[in-house]
């Protein structure tokens, strides 16, 4: 009997059976347990497969165990399908606004739906071998596909077998969770475990949740075709994010044809005798109905803890927050470490993979890295993106007394406005007084890779007056960090430092 297609792999074409005989394949045969393994990873994703390789690349003996698809939620329905999308998405609105670079497209520009997810399909199985059951066979580790359960403070079980470990991590990541929705028990929706699997274009689109996955795949459908409604909460667009860039992307957004309302928290669905589904304020009778053909809800995230036997091992947990760790990811039972999204509230690839490159130094070596000690930035992919670093819009809200602010806005960027970006800005808090990096919002079109400079200045203790006396080519937009530091610097020239400099001056002319 054929082995049924996992969730995400819909529809099951050559694309999804490449991707699946890589990440799960149906004639995988678990090895046999061999003594104790130094480090026995519960979850493939990218937290797990970060600490697995590089456990077994210095020499451990590692067992790996995944109940789903190897790869998580980054290959399969995460990072890499929603950015193969928004990479046609921004090529569809591109060619339509061409007429402006001078380039017209005489017969206008459609979007072949069912093209551009089979091109998802296709790139993401052409990546998926890098996180293969057989790749990591042939790192050494042993590969196990089954469900893990912990059977006691050093035993885990995997399809009745029991592996006994000296150290353990918990790496099962997070999964999509619904808000509390009068109504939605009784509709279909997407999440993004399903939104990957349509190979229809809704013609009415409606999206709940006004973060990074809410706007993204707003923008992406809209420019698609889509009628999109886009419902945000009481915060608006991108609540943790700047609230300047938050007002930017919902005008750009709008721009693109996505219509946005706030509903808050009174939002209510209903499916219609059609199928389609309504979406009205909560108690209104009279007010604003609007009916949507697929709803998709982005908002919410619960960690994976469930039937993990957390208990058995002595770890404490909730289903909230996920696994308890300290700040060098040790759970309650000392012989167990967490990593990713099951214990972080920063829930990205990048943030997964560093917290796993901690765990290997505390677990097999008794090292101390701290979680805390990660300078973790994050992008959302709009156009323009939004990327930041360092504490979110509500700390820095509570310490504005204590910082101060350089902004240049992408306006007075040569580069963005040659190639009609100008709508965005660089903003870097520093230490009152200091050129010590704080944090920092970046807008603009390759914001995510901007934000990289900024990274890493903090990391290594570059303040922004070492960045304003960095030499930037030109034009780039990378000018805009640069111009920054000279901010920084005119703060420097004192009424009484300029007054020096102005009798020196006169004195050579005399």
């Amino acid at each position: 009997m054929t082995t049924p297609a996992f969730a995400p792999l819909h529809p099951l074409d050559e694309h999804n059976r490449k991707l699946e005989s890589n990440v799960h394949p149906r004639d995988w045969v678990n090895p046999t347990p061999d003594g104790k393994y130094n480090l026995v990873v519960i979850g493939a994703g990218t937290a797990g497969l970060v600490a697995a390789a590089g456990s077994a690349g210095v020499g451990a003996k590692v067992a790996l165990i995944e109940r789903d698809l190897l790869g998580g939620d980054c290959l399969n329905v995460g990072c890499v399908p929603s950015k193969a999308i928004i990479a046609s998405a921004h090529a569809a609105a591109s060619a339509r606004n061409m007429e402006r670079f001078g380039v017209h497209v005489p017969d206008g520009v459609t979007v072949d739906f069912a093209a551009v997810m089979e091109r998802m399909r296709k790139l993401r199985s052409d990546i998926s071998p890098h996180d293969s059951a057989e790749r990591f066979q042939g790192l050494g580790i042993d590969v196990f596909l089954g469900s893990a359960k912990f059977t006691g403070p050093d035993t885990i079980e995997v399809n009745g077998q029991e592996l006994k470990f000296a150290r353990a991590v918990v790496a099962t990541g997070a999964r999509a969770s619904a808000p509390a929705i009068d109504g939605l028990d009784g509709v279909d929706y997407l999440t993004n475990e399903t939104l990957f699997s349509l190979t229809e274009l809704p013609k009415r689109f409606g999206i709940v949740g006004a973060g990074p996955v809410g706007a993204e795949m707003a923008q992406a459908f809209a420019r698609f075709g889509s009628e999109v409604t886009l419902f945000t909460g009481r915060s608006g667009m991108l609540p943790k994010e700047d609230r300047e860039a938050g007002d930017l992307i919902a005008k750009e957004l709008e721009r693109d044809g996505v219509v946005i309302r706030d509903f808050g928290s009174s939002l209510a669905v209903a499916k219609n005798n059609d199928g389609t589904i309504s979406m009205r304020k909560k108690g209104e009778d009279s007010g604003e109905t609007i009916s949507v053909d697929r709803l998709l809800i982005a908002a919410g995230r619960s960690p994976n803890v469930e039937g993990l036997g957390l208990e058995e091992a002595g770890i404490e947990f909730d289903f909230k927050n996920g696994v308890h760790v300290d700040d060098h990811l040790r759970t309650t039972n000392k012989k167990v470490f967490a990593a990713g999204d099951v214990c972080s509230t920063f829930q990205f690839t990048h943030a997964a993979d560093f917290m796993a490159r901690n765990v290997i130094r505390n677990a097999l070596f008794g090292g101390r890295a701290k979680t805390s000690g990660l300078v973790i930035p994050w992008t959302t992919y709009t156009t323009p993106e939004v990327a930041h670093v360092g504490p979110t819009r509500d700390d820095l809200d509570a310490r504005k007394e204590e910082l101060d602010l350089y902004r240049v806005d992408m306006s007075r960027v040569d580069r963005a406005i040659l190639e009609g970006g100008t709508d965005g800005f660089v903003k870097i808090y520093t230490e009152r007084g200091k050129d010590r990096i704080v944090a920092a919002t970046i807008v603009s079109r390759n914001a995510g890779d901007l934000i990289s400079q900024i990274s890493q200045a903090m990391v290594a203790g570059v303040g922004l007056g070492k960045i304003g006396a960095t030499i930037s080519p030109y034009p780039t937009q990378g000018e805009a960090i640069r111009k920054a530091g000279d901010l920084y610097a005119k703060t420097r020239l004192t009424p009484f430092l300029a007054g020096l400099l102005k009798k020196w001056l006169d004195f050579q002319i005399r």
